[in-house]
This record gives C-alpha cells, structure tokens and sequence, in this order.
C-alpha cells in the first residue's frame, strides 16, 4: 500500500518528525483557504502514488493566495504520468539551506532493514548511487538489536555532521526506523530531508506499508480503500465489485486462468507467439461455472478484446463446469469473439465434448492454445 505524500505527512507527524506546514485540497476553494491560513510563499503538490512528479511539473510554487488557487486549479482534474489529479498538497514553501536523503529500506537478501543516508537529496538514490557512490552511506540494521542510537549517530557522522547537528540527525533518524517497524513499512523515506533556520523538516515523505500486514492497523483502512482506488481503472473496479481478480494491460487477446502462477505463465505464453494480453484474470481455485461465466462475460465485454484464453487446470475446479460456465457466458453476451480453451483434469472429458458441442475450440497443450488464440486474435480461422 503506497501512502500519498499528505497521508505519509501525516503518520510521520505521530512520530514528532517535522513537516511543512499545509493540508491537503480537493477543490480551488480548500486550496484558498489553506493557503491562507499559511500565509507566505506556497508550494502547491500534486498528490500521486508515483515518484518524479516535480520533474513531470506536479510541483508548482506560488508567492501569493491567488496565485496558489490558480496553479491548485489547474493541477486539480488534469492529468500527470496517466494519472487523474484528486487532490493537492498546499504547504509552505521552505528555505532550504541543503538537501539531505534518509530512508529505511527491506533488505530482502540480508533479511533485515537497512538504513540509506545520503548527503545528496531532492534527487533518485538510485541517480545518486550511479554517480557518487561514495556519498551513499549504509547500515544493516540487526533484527535482533534493532537500530541504537550509536547506530545512527555513527550514519550522521559518516554523512560529515558533528556536535548538535550530528545528534539532531541522528534522533531523526531513529524517529524513522521507529515509523518503518510500528508501521510495517516496506520503505520509508524522506527526500529530500532539508535543513533550514528552523531545523532538519521532511520536505517530501514517502511511506509503502507491507499489504499483509494491514490488519494489524485498521486506522489505514480508509487510507487503504483510497490509495488502491486512485490506482485502479474504471474497469479494474467494476471487476473488483464483481468479486473478480483482474489486472488491465496492454494487448487484445483475453486471459482466463485459474491460479495466479498459471494465468500469468499463459500471460507469458501468448507474448512468446507473438500476442499481447488485454488482462490478467484468476478465477482462484474451486471455480463454480457461475463464476467462471462471470469472468467470461467481462472480459468479453471489453471492446478491445478481439479473442480469449481460457487455460484451466481442472482439480478443485472442474472442467464441465468450466465448460458450462463459458457456454452461458456466450448465450448471454452474444459474443462472437473466439474464444480457446485448454483444460485439463477433473471431468475433462466431459467439459470437451460440452465445447465441442458448443462449437467452442479446444487444444491439449498450453502452447498449441496460445499459438491458436494469436492466430484468431489477428484474423485467422476458429476451424
């Protein structure tokens, strides 16, 4: 779950890490009134799940109230990086002495959390690690003794701060480690971490939290139900109120599976015969055809799906009802897109001759399927 920067702000506040003062604008008129209760020089943020915004113009200044409301008019409804404009961050606009980077990151091979520091900021880690290697500090925090304060002053030292700025950083920084563990964050970070006449301030915050641990904080449920929103299409919600696991992408060739591990190796499968997927869909096991004709009839209501994949591997899951479920999917669209299907297992001798009757095709091998549906999806013959 990838927190908005106002979102992210906001739990980094309970943990007494400084940040701007602003709030966040749905309409020009809230964008006024915060300016106003700001005062003073203004930045105004567009507020995405996605980084580079300040290079893809998302990130405007404003000396004045008016102006602020104008440039929060402009950003709010328009589009950025494909991605509608909800909501603005209307926050002062800092005097930056330097620019510094902190982040709290998984380390999935060590198993652990490790501590990035940079004296370098405003900028991709990954441009700084590219180009000044040498001012990428690390520290692999232990499990078991967490990260102690000599640990972090030992990152500040290293980053060149001595005496009460090396201690101020470093009491940051512990107040980061502790927002990754009380939160169950995947990264935390803070870029650029800026010094100014009033101190060391988060400038920008970034905060994903591990999806499987979200029961343990029922307080992000309505962040959760938001963020995921923002992120979905209008078609990945329609499937997601009938119940259905489904992904748009690119192409115009349907994919059915039922697992995740096979309808994506059949995602992969299309692409290696010279097709693109139009989705990803997993029915998950234990299929009921009622369910399988749900799925059908969505992705054949999709009007750039020009031929569909059904790929099942019949335990749990049935392939006469499998077959069921397609045949009625057909009666109730009238869809005469093509449909493939491979099936195998449980009553897969029964599912065949239901299609077969049905005049539906069916092949053996996943690869004989794909090479099938790119034929039909690029004009070719059902028969």
């Amino acid at each position: 779950m990838k927190l908005l920067e106002y979102q992210a702000k906001q739990v980094f506040q309970k943990f007494d890490i400084p940040v701007p003062k602003g709030g966040v604008a749905e309409t020009i008129l809230e964008a006024e009134e915060i300016a106003k209760m700001v005062g003073g020089p203004l930045a105004i943020k567009a507020q995405l799940p996605v980084g580079g915004r300040g290079k893809a113009g998302g990130i405007l200044f404003a000396e004045t109230t008016n102006k602020a409301a104008e440039i929060a008019g402009r950003l709010l409804g328009s589009r950025l990086m494909d991605l509608e404009i909800k909501k603005v961050l209307v926050e002062e606009k800092l005097n930056i002495k330097k620019e510094l980077y902190l982040g709290v990151v998984v380390d999935r091979k060590n198993r652990s959390y490790m501590v990035l520091a940079s004296s370098e900021g405003g900028v991709d880690i990954e441009e700084v690690a590219a180009r000044t290697p040498e001012k990428i500090v690390r520290h692999l925090v232990d499990p078991l003794d967490g990260l102690r304060s000599y640990h972090a002053r030992l990152v500040a030292k290293r980053l060149g701060y001595t005496g009460r700025e090396m201690s101020a950083l470093a009491d940051l920084l512990l107040k980061l480690y502790r927002v990754a563990m009380e939160m169950d964050a995947e990264l935390t970070e803070i870029n650029p971490l800026v010094v100014t006449d009033a101190g060391l301030m988060a400038a920008d915050a970034r905060l994903n939290i591990d999806n499987n641990a979200l029961f343990r904080h029922p307080e992000l449920d309505e962040l959760s139900e938001e963020d995921e929103a923002s992120e979905l299409s209008e078609r990945e919600l329609e499937a997601r109120g009938l119940g259905l696991t489904y992904v748009e992408l690119d192409g115009d060739i349907g994919v059915i599976g039922n697992g995740a591990g096979l309808t994506m190796a059949t995602i992969d499968t299309v692409t290696l015969k010279g097709g693109m997927a139009s989705n990803f869909l997993d029915l998950g096991g234990g299929a009921s055809a009622e369910r399988i004709g749900a799925g059908v009839s969505f992705v054949l209501s999709d009007p750039r799906v020009k031929a569909l994949f059904v790929n099942i591997l019949g335990g749990i899951t049935r392939c006469d009802e499998t077959a069921q479920g397609i045949i009625e999917a057909m009666r109730l669209t009238s869809s005469e897109k093509p449909i493939v299907v491979r099936m195998t297992g449980t009553n897969e001798e029964e599912g065949k001759r239901l299609l077969g009757e049905a005049r539906i095709d069916t092949l053996d091998t996943m690869e004989e399927a794909a090479e099938r549906v790119v034929a039909l999806a690029r004009g070719g013959q059902v028969w």
